[in-house]
């Protein structure tokens, strides 16, 4: 009896416990970051809030702007300080106001189609000016967003039938659940959406067709229902997307390697032989993997690293994908893309483009961000007391040291 009553109170007094307890607001957490239901749900969403069906761009410009700014006077110039890059990241970004006013100028400004949205962004400056930390912090922020309410974005699911047996299959893509819909349809939605908001915020546009496997599916169950759409509609199920770098959903990484390990299809995706034995053809989108870096970017942001120090054959890729906001993978028409796109490279490499003629396209899909070094002395000093204080060094360290 002895023993039974030990087990209850331990059961009762075990720290564990409390702790679980004390965390049941990560179910529910959960639940709304897995949330999923019909089109029409979905449907209710957007008119409830229309935000939910922005592109890349201003999706990434409502989150810097999420965090607030300050101003402040120098040299009888009047700076935006952006809180994002000072409070997301690993290490803050102190100083760069004027590049980083640059880069958020460009961003509101492709947020409201004015041009940069068909455009490389590319950071360039010098080895050491913090134009990696810029863009780890941006991947980071979008990430944390896509997690928030106010940064929800959704994708969706086919529930089809295929040898007799019910599958769910997910858009490799994460697409918006809206280009479903037959164009004009959807134009009117769109219509309906832009009177929502207010007349001095950006339109929302929703441009070009679904990929190749979705546009299969869709296809074969427009077959079956002889054009009915709304039986269609019935077989999608609309699910709540959360970005990751690592899980490779919404940001991607490129950087350039060996010339003779890397080849194009790191960026637009290939063939999966596995599958291929399965469907029989090359040419049947169920057997190509959607998982390049273009295409797994997908509603998000892409990095190119060290960007002008890549063969040509991935430049030309960058062409179309700016511009039209377009990819070719192998076997393919060209699929549309709605992403971010952040080059950064150094001095030596950029004038390298300037004076090559032949790269002249890309010179024109290219907007220049200068990020220099700092010039500012209290600027300076701020980095190294960030990296060297007692915390980090666990060392007494004598005053005006840094």
């Amino acid at each position: 009896m002895s023993y039974i009553l030990k087990y209850i109170y331990m059961r009762q007094t075990n720290p564990l416990r409390s702790v679980l307890k004390k965390n049941h607001g990560d179910a529910e957490k959960f639940k709304k970051l897995n949330w999923s239901g019909t089109f029409y749900d979905y449907l209710d969403l957007v008119y409830a809030d229309p935000n939910i069906i922005r592109n890349a761009h201003q999706r990434l410009y409502d989150m810097i702007m999420s965090y607030g700014t300050e101003t402040f006077t120098f040299c009888r110039r009047e700076y935006t300080t952006y809180n994002f890059f000072s409070k997301v990241g690993e290490v803050p970004i102190y100083g760069l106001e004027e590049s980083l006013m640059g880069f958020v100028d460009l961003l509101r400004s492709a947020a409201y189609h004015y041009g940069p949205e068909k455009r490389v962004l590319l950071l360039h400056g010098p080895v050491g000016s913090s134009k990696s930390t810029i863009v780890t912090a941006l991947k980071k922020g979008i990430e944390q967003y896509s997690k928030s309410g106010e940064g929800a974005l959704y994708s969706f699911s086919w529930r089809i039938e295929e040898d007799g047996k019910e599958k769910v299959v997910p858009c490799s893509m994460n697409e918006e659940p809206l280009k479903i819909l037959p164009n004009k349809i959807r134009q009117d939605v769109l219509t309906k959406l832009n009177k929502i908001l207010p007349k001095d915020h950006y339109k929302l546009k929703l441009d070009g067709s679904l990929n190749p496997k979705n546009e299969f599916y869709l296809k074969q169950l427009l077959d079956k229902y002889d054009g009915d759409y709304t039986k269609v509609l019935d077989h999608v199920i609309v699910r709540r997307v959360t970005l990751s770098e690592k899980d490779r959903v919404g940001i991607g990484t490129f950087q350039p390697k060996d010339e003779k390990s890397q080849d194009a299809t790191e960026l637009t995706g290939d063939i999966n032989y596995r599958l291929l034995a399965q469907y029989g053809s090359e040419s049947d989108p169920r057997a190509f993997d959607f998982d390049g870096e273009f295409l797994i970017a997908n509603r998000g942001v892409i990095e190119f690293q060290e960007l002008l120090k890549l063969q040509t054959e991935f430049l030309y890729d960058l062409l179309g994908a700016t511009q039209e906001h377009r990819v070719k993978p192998k076997r393919f028409n060209q699929i549309p893309i709605d992403e971010v796109i952040i080059g950064h490279t150094n001095n030596a490499e950029f004038e390298k483009l300037k004076n090559n003629k032949f790269m002249e396209a890309l010179r024109d899909r290219t907007c220049k961000i200068d990020v220099p070094y700092l010039l500012r002395v209290s600027q300076e000093q701020s980095i190294y007391d960030h990296f060297y204080n007692k915390k980090s060094v666990h060392k007494h360290i004598a005053p005006h040291t840094t």
